[in-house]
């Protein structure tokens, strides 16, 4: 069954109106509720002053974005308030695939458009340091409430990989997402994941990598 005609309710939500209905529907369209599931190398691409490539991940609350974080770096971690702020911000290095990384762990957000102070911190890193990638988390089995924020990333013309989060208790209730529709129908890169456990990690690792080169290609031609 599809995905709006099991929850009419999200039609109500009222971020839907905000964004372009047509592509948000047939985006929630691929998922379903069904039996539960049992290179280029070249330079051009902009770094940070060390010479790293800068990954910004993003999300909302409770998506398991530090758990995310914590994987791609495992060390080297510092934590320290944004300038003018009392909002903390962690930074890490991560190596995948031979590329070097500086990974930032924004404040959660919800929108572009910020309510909070978190959420001023999180679009500033994100239009003033510029990250290569931005890797928007989000809690799978709750696509229909955090997919609007995906959207605006994707029509400002910002680099996004969403990370499709916590698929244990997403396939747990039940919910199915066909990805390679929805990566089709975004066209973008997206990668399921259960971060607690590791699962999808690599490949999430090398769908970054592949999205930072093909972005040099880009920047080439």
């Amino acid at each position: 069954m599809p995905f709006l005609e099991a929850f009419p309710e999200a039609r109500e939500f009222e971020i839907v109106e905000v964004v372009k209905m047509p592509l948000l529907r047939k985006v929630l369209n691929t998922l379903s509720l069904g039996k539960r599931a049992g290179g280029c190398h070249g330079a051009g691409l902009a770094t940070d002053g060390n010479g790293f490539t800068k990954i910004g991940i993003v999300g909302s609350p409770n998506v398991g974005k530090s758990v995310v974080f914590n994987r791609l770096t495992r060390r080297y971690v510092t934590v320290s308030n944004y300038p003018g702020t009392t909002v903390n911000v962690s930074r890490g290095k991560a190596k995948m695939e031979d590329e070097e990384f500086e990974v930032i762990d924004t404040p959660g957000m919800y929108t572009l458009l910020p309510i909070t102070e978190e959420e001023r911190v999180a679009r500033s890193i994100l239009l003033e340091e510029k990250p290569e990638v931005i890797l928007h988390v989000v809690d799978a089995k709750n696509l229909e409430r955090l997919l609007p924020l995906t959207l605006q990333f994707i029509e400002a013309g910002l680099p996004v990989v969403l990370d499709l989060n916590m698929m244990d208790e997403t396939e747990a209730s039940g919910i199915e997402i066909d990805v390679k529709r929805l990566e089709e129908e975004l066209r973008i890169p997206v990668v399921a994941t259960v971060a607690t456990t590791g699962r999808g990690m690599e490949a999430l690792q090398r769908r970054v990598v592949e999205y930072v080169r093909s972005q040099r290609c880009a920047t080439q031609v």
